[in-house]
């Protein structure tokens, strides 16, 4: 999970990029990789700064799904969703997750333990079906065995919290 930025950082960045519109993906891709997300702060701060309305901000960053606007999970959970690995099941991993974690895709669980996400590919296709958590991928998943992994995650947490 990304380090929490202070309000200076943002302000500190900001003052990196002139006040011209093309700046604004530059600077959304800064800030996300400071906060982790975009705050409603910080897009109050960068809509200010491009002298842009943030109605104007959010249509841009809601285009691209790489912006999220919710602080995201300590694990990251991606479930790809292309062509081979939705032949071979990821739509049922999706589902089986979801159901696990008591969230949908592009959301992130009120212990802010896990995210889950939905992507288009990840190139890994002879893996498929394919899901990456935390930058490790795991190939030819069933339902079970992406649960099982969840499992294993948590029940590392807990030893860790145990310990401290």
């Amino acid at each position: 999970m990304a380090p929490v930025a202070r309000e200076t950082d943002i302000v500190r960045l900001l003052s990196a990029y002139d006040r011209a519109r093309q700046n604004l993906i530059p600077i959304l891709q800064d800030v996300q990789e400071q906060l982790g997300f975009l705050s409603q702060d910080a897009v109050g701060a960068i809509a200010e700064h491009l002298q842009i309305s943030e109605n104007d901000l959010f249509g841009v960053a809601t285009f691209f799904t790489q912006f999220r606007f919710t602080p995201p999970g300590r694990h990251c959970i991606k479930v790809c969703q292309g062509t081979a690995c939705h032949v071979r099941g990821s739509g049922l991993i999706m589902e089986e997750l979801s159901q696990k974690l008591g969230i949908h895709a592009g959301e992130t669980t009120s212990d802010r333990e896990f995210s889950l996400e939905r992507v288009a590919c990840f190139g890994s296709c002879a893996l498929a079906p394919v899901v990456v958590i935390d930058d490790k991928v795991h190939g030819l998943l069933t339902p079970k065995s992406a649960d099982e992994l969840v499992d294993e995650m948590g029940s590392r947490r807990d030893e860790t919290v145990s310990e401290a």
